[in-house]
């Protein structure tokens, strides 16, 4: 469970955004990481509380129905396939695009089809089979990142190949907030996107062994190992290269390799990433084909959906889901050909998909409030209670909203977040006219 929140969460976006994020406001990119996490460990353990006591596959969807209403759950396990639909586009596109920086020629749509066919197949053979396929990716992922934290300290203490100890007085020499409050806020919300993912614990915690037990360790070690990794990493590239150089130097990670002699580091860091893209992937299908799963269960998808094969897997959400992949995979490589704007389309929905990824986060945090109400008799003895409830639900729901309005602000990320509220909207009114409870009375 710690790998699949690692692995879901650890992911393109720090590799491949970092030189971004950097770009936006500086070393003060290192407090957004901060910020953000902190806020992220409230919202698990808030879904930790109701887990503990109700550890169900798919979680924040079922409490979103049982604890405020049948169209919050429903939007809830919907945003959760939107989400995870496009982001396993962008990253099988992604994965053509890595391929030919060792293949020049290669079609770009050949290594993704590939790879949502091996992913379809690893999550269709067994739930173990997903997990241990999930271990690999994210402890490849966790042994690059390691590596380079180590290789940039002895950089920044020691010094070597002939270059001096470079300190760490690049954090603040050239200025800490780059482009003041405005752009700290612009930062943020891209940072937050970073951590999407991370209530995966939640959709695996109903299939995990000993889940009382597995879920409390998952999430009090996840949010420590996110910090760590986000914030060593990059704390590590801004002490080593002025942050105003980043944009001039390629990928930090392959630079900061480089220093040491290790001449193969682009190879290195491109299969990385072609792990990390398999991983969001892989996440992706198995989170989305749960949901689908609850769908069906409650009678909006058809049957068909919640059919197990001999393995217990919803096979037919999989391939689904997977279907639905390689449909955004086809569109990305004809699109263009009729018209030649649509990569900037594209470009457009995947970020939209910030919104309905933030959606299970306040479904988390006013179900759980809602369920202290219901049930406090469960809160006498409880172990793992979410610390200065209900003020910490207040402070972070604040916290999401503001992280919305800069979104909304900034001209970048404005159309995105019009598109995630659009979806949203066209899915409550259809939640209404096909299952609204009371028309069907």
């Amino acid at each position: 469970m710690k790998m699949i929140a690692l692995g879901g969460t650890i992911g393109v976006g720090l590799f491949m955004g970092a030189k971004s994020t950097i770009g936006w406001t500086g070393p003060s990119v290192l407090l957004d990481y901060a910020i953000a996490g902190l806020f992220l460990y409230l919202i698990m353990r808030a879904l930790g509380e109701m887990l503990y006591v109700h550890p169900v596959t798919g979680s924040f969807s079922q409490f979103a129905s049982e604890y405020l209403h049948p169209v919050f759950g429903y939007l809830t396990a919907w945003s959760n396939v939107f989400q995870y639909i496009v982001v396993g586009i962008s990253e099988v596109i992604a994965i053509g695009t890595y391929m030919q920086f060792w293949w020049p020629h290669l079609p770009t749509w050949l290594p993704g089809v590939i790879a949502i066919v091996f992913l379809c197949i690893a999550n269709l053979v067994s739930v173990s089979a997903f997990g241990e396929l999930e271990y690999w990716f994210a402890l490849i992922k966790v042994v690059t990142i390691i590596a380079m934290i180590l290789v940039g300290l002895v950089v920044i203490i020691l010094g070597i190949n002939g270059i001096g100890p470079t300190g760490i007085s690049n954090i603040w020499h050239f200025g800490f907030f780059a482009h003041g409050v405005k752009g700290f806020f612009f930062a943020l919300s891209i940072v937050i996107a970073s951590y999407q993912g991370i209530e995966l614990i939640g959709v695996t915690a109903g299939e995990a062994e000993n889940p009382k037990e597995t879920l409390v360790k998952a999430i009090q070690d996840t949010i420590g190992r996110i910090l760590i990794f986000y914030i060593g990493a990059i704390f590590v590239i801004l002490s080593i290269y002025p942050w105003n150089n980043i944009s001039q130097i390629g990928s930090p990670f392959v630079e900061t390799f480089s220093q040491v002699g290790i001449t193969a580091a682009a190879s290195i860091i491109n299969f990385v990433v072609v792990t990390a893209a398999l991983s969001g992937s892989n996440s992706g299908i198995y989170s989305a084909s749960r949901m689908e799963f609850l769908l069906s269960e409650e009678g909006q998808l058809p049957k068909l959906f919640k059919k197990l094969n001999r393995h217990g897997v919803p096979y037919v959400s999989v391939i689904s889901i997977s279907a639905g992949i390689l449909l955004g995979l086809a569109l990305n490589v004809l699109l263009p050909l009729f018209f030649p704007s649509a990569n900037q389309i594209f470009v457009y929905v995947y970020s939209s998909s910030v919104l309905p990824g933030m959606v299970p986060w306040f479904i988390i945090l006013v179900s759980q409030l809602k369920f202290r109400k219901k049930h406090p008799e469960e809160l006498v003895n409880h172990p793992f209670k979410m610390p200065l409830s209900p003020y910490t639900n207040y402070v972070t729901l604040f916290f999401l909203m503001v992280t919305l309005v800069f979104m909304f602000i900034n001209s970048s990320t404005r159309i995105p977040l019009i598109i995630g509220i659009v979806f949203l909207a066209v899915m409550t009114i259809l939640y209404f006219v096909k299952f609204n409870p009371k028309k069907n009375n």
